[in-house]
């Protein structure tokens, strides 16, 4: 699976990422889209990780999707 999965059904993917980023609000994530910068900025934001860390834990999360 590619980003753009993502991208085209954030729908369904909102609840796992509201689930594994419990401080991302409804908001976040409706502005987020699912456009990857737009997540990795926003968890910067909520939790002050540096960016490598934060593109990490994005990119392990999107392992764990199906």
């Amino acid at each position: 699976m590619d980003w753009n999965r993502v991208e085209g059904n954030w729908k369904q993917f909102k609840g796992a990422a509201k689930e594994k980023w419990g401080k991302l609000t409804d908001d976040d994530l409706d502005v987020i889209e699912g456009r990857r910068e737009q997540l990795e900025g926003k968890l910067q934001q909520r939790y002050g990780f540096a960016k490598d860390q934060i593109h990490k834990d994005v990119d392990d999360w999107f392992k764990t999707l199906k």
